[in-house]
């Protein structure tokens, strides 16, 4: 697989089919056949290139989208070779493949067939693949366990119909075969014996089978490439019966020039030395060597690490004449020597040996690969990662090859929090952090098991909100607000998904505030903060929540009417009570109510004497600097731009709180630093041609003032060009207007003026 950066965009045609597949009916005109099929128009043709990419995108997409409808017997698509062509299959468990599905595509001359883990598949389905045998020149049925049993009450009856049952018989174009996970009462020799005399394999693959005589390997022996062989030695078999086929079988293979791949499963890998020819694979992970070795290992000489084979203190590997292409050593002591005779090399010793592991591993084998990404964990967690992008890309792999493996979930959510990092960002283009995040969400959507869930949380606080996850962005938020929904979610894992949540709407555009609100973001807010103050609790979690509402009802006018009627007011008031130090808390509530005020059609909501007695004492606080008092004021501002006439609250008068505004305004520093971020002075400058609420013209002039002396580089070039300037030089002409705030408009329009944008 590539290794390397994944700089550019997606193919063309890799999105057009993405989007085929993600609406079949409204792109290809997909319709159901006659027996309810999934089928194409009859003037529809598509060549082998397309089909072949449309199910391997599938299958992806079924990996990494949850949110994909799929439908029913996708594989019906292909049934007809008229208007579809496919040659290459490759399906996994997450098809859930039945054996309808795979006799939907009998009619097509396949020439590869891989299929793993499809446990749905039964003895049925033989018949359909023996159809695939003129054509098959690979086939993989790893792990299918259920493909080759037979209920036994059913037996003799299948027998007397089918005869003899299933044989590779006709599968004389078979050149790579793969039978790893055969169930242990399977016959391996009587299975493979048509292919003796009939094909020239060049890769078997009999990893995890059964296999107590080994008679017909040396039938390919002369056609066997390097990796060709994979197979498990039976324990015992070759000390305590030499007259057995295998022992010479593998001994055979091992002193030719092709090589051989074997995989030592549960038996010893020593019962054959390796012959001067042999340059293939071996893999021994797993197996304690050592122990075995017909003699102990030599005191290693010193040196830098090579791979020449007359250094190796590896009894078996001594008579190498050049280093193996690959050598399988995870989980034993031999991957610590200096010099190992391979090229490629799994175990634990290092980084590379470590990767090396993932990706051998990594679909075959999870319960080698889940304990490879533990390394991979401990390595980037204590010392440093020197492979990064491929190190993503293997996890990546390894993640949505087995996305129901807990072990696998658990180890590789959290290497991926470590190296998507700040300290590993440069090393990562867009496209790959784009597939972590995918991944991360594919994980959170699958597996709601506490540490799962926490290390995906830690992974997406490494990713700059929302800009870095705009393509899932919604997905985000209906993932991180079940988070909070739930009742199973630990604190720490609900602190985090609020803080995520705050992040993903502090910058947002309208339309996406809008759309969570619609999805329960400011109920899921509210009924957090109620729980707190059930309990008298206000910690992070309350604060983060009042955040994520202020800046979820910024300039959203709906978000903001969905807020009053859900309550938000009272609950504003009860904490102002039960809190009445918390000054962080106050200045999230004040600024929340601050973008509920701005909205005209709101603001009778807030003209009761309860609530205007309340903002008018918050004019005095001094509570985080000028915050508190800020937010009250600019709350009562906006109410008081409508008019005497719209005022109808006796106690307090208006003319009483006016006086109130002016005097904590003029207490105020204008130097003041701020703790509040502006996207547009667009609501401030609203209130800038008001002749009738002097006050409001005031505090807008102050606000404006203020973050501009404080802030120039960023808030006098948005004054600017916001056409703050013609507001100003307004304001200068109205009779109403105070002086002060004339004096004070102009000082900041001079500040403007004389601003130097720095390119």
């Amino acid at each position: 697989m590539a290794t390397g950066k994944a700089e550019g965009p997606e193919t063309l045609m890799s999105l057009c089919i993405v989007h085929c597949l993600r609406n079949l009916r409204g792109t290809m005109f997909c319709c159901r056949g006659s027996q309810g099929q999934l089928c194409l128009p009859p003037d529809v043709f598509l060549p082998r290139e397309i089909c072949n990419r449309l199910l391997s995108m599938y299958m992806e997409l079924l990996q990494t989208d949850s949110t994909l409808e799929t439908p029913g017997n996708f594989l019906s698509l292909f049934s007809d070779p008229r208007s579809t062509r496919l040659t290459r299959v490759q399906l996994r468990e997450g098809l859930q493949l039945g054996d309808r599905d795979l006799q939907a595509i009998a009619k097509q001359g396949l020439v590869e067939l891989h299929l793993a883990s499809c446990s749905r598949l039964s003895h049925c389905s033989l018949r359909t693949l023996a159809s695939f045998g003129p054509t098959l020149v690979s086939l993989s049925l790893f792990c299918c366990t259920n493909l080759f049993q037979r209920h036994q009450e059913r037996v003799e009856e299948e027998e007397e119909e089918e005869g003899t049952g299933f044989s590779f018989e006709g599968f004389e174009r078979l050149r790579v075969l793969s039978l790893g996970g055969l169930p242990e009462e399977e016959d391996v020799e009587v299975l493979l014996r048509p292919l003796t005399y009939q094909a020239s394999l060049v890769s078997l693959d009999l990893s995890g089978a059964r296999l107590p005589c080994a008679s017909f390997l040396p039938h390919w022996s002369s056609t066997l490439t390097p990796g060709a062989v994979q197979c498990r030695a039976e324990p015992g078999a070759h000390q305590h019966h030499p007259a057995d086929g295998t022992a010479p079988a593998l001994g055979h293979l091992m002193q030719h020039p092709p090589g051989l791949h074997l995989q030592a499963d549960r038996g010893h890998a020593d019962s054959h030395r390796a012959g001067p020819g042999a340059s293939g694979v071996l893999d021994i992970s797993g197996h304690a060597l050592l122990d075995s070795c017909p003699s102990p290992p030599q005191q290693e000489p010193p040196g830098y690490p090579s791979e020449d084979p007359s250094k190796t203190s590896i009894y078996f590997l001594q008579e190498l004449k050049k280093p193996l292409e690959f050598l399988g050593l995870f989980d034993t002591p031999l991957c610590n020597l200096r010099y190992i005779p391979a090229h490629k090399v799994t175990g634990s010793r290092d980084e590379v040996q470590i990767l090396n592991a993932i990706e051998a591993y990594a679909e075959f084998r999870p319960e080698i690969a889940h304990r490879a990404i533990s390394h991979l964990f401990d390595t980037a967690r204590i010392q440093h990662c020197y492979h990064v992008p491929r190190a993503l890309q293997l996890v990546i792999r390894a993640l949505k090859c087995h996305k129901n493996d807990h072990n696998i979930r658990m180890w590789g959510s959290a290497v991926l929090f470590y190296l998507t990092s700040s300290e590993y960002r440069a090393e990562q283009s867009a496209r790959l952090r784009c597939e972590v995040i995918q991944v991360v969400l594919n994980s959170m959507d699958q597996c709601e098991e506490a540490t799962v869930q926490r290390n995906c949380l830690l992974a997406l606080c490494n990713f700059t909100l929302p800009q870095e996850v705009e393509f899932e962005y919604q997905r985000v938020t209906r993932l991180l607000l079940k988070i909070l929904d739930s009742a199973r979610q630990d604190g720490s894992a609900q602190r985090i998904a609020v803080h995520l949540c705050n992040a993903l709407v502090c910058q947002a555009d309208t339309h996406h505030k809008e759309a969570v609100g619609r999805m329960g973001f400011i109920t899921t807010m509210l009924r957090l903060i109620r729980k707190k103050l059930m309990v008298k609790t206000c910690d992070q979690l309350m604060e983060f929540a009042w955040s994520a509402l202020w800046n979820v009802t910024d300039e959203t006018p709906d978000n903001c009417q969905m807020f009053l009627t859900k309550g938000g007011m009272k609950l504003f008031l009860d904490c102002l009570q039960a809190f009445p130090e918390k000054q962080g808390l106050h200045r999230n509530m004040l600024g929340l109510l601050g973008n509920v005020a701005e909205v005209k059609a709101l603001r009778p909501q807030l003209l009761t004497p309860q609530f205007i007695t309340v903002f008018s004492e918050l004019l005095d606080s001094s509570a985080d600097g000028i915050e508190v008092a800020y937010n009250a004021c600019g709350v009562l501002s906006h109410v008081m731009s409508d008019g005497p006439e719209m005022w109808s609250v006796v106690d307090p008068g208006r003319d009483t709180v006016i006086d109130r505004m002016w005097r904590a305004i003029r207490r105020w520093d204008p130097n003041s630093r701020r703790n509040i971020t502006y996207r547009s002075f667009e609501p401030i400058m609203r209130l800038l041609p008001e002749s009738s609420a002097p006050v409001s013209q005031h505090w807008a002039t102050w606000a404006l003032y203020n973050l501009v002396t404080v802030y120039p580089d960023k808030y006098c070039p948005l004054l600017v060009r916001e056409g703050g300037l013609s507001l100003l030089q307004q304001l200068l002409g109205f009779e109403s207007s105070h002086q002060e705030t004339k004096d004070m408009a102009r000082r900041l329009m001079e500040l403007c003026e004389n601003f130097e944008d720095p390119i």
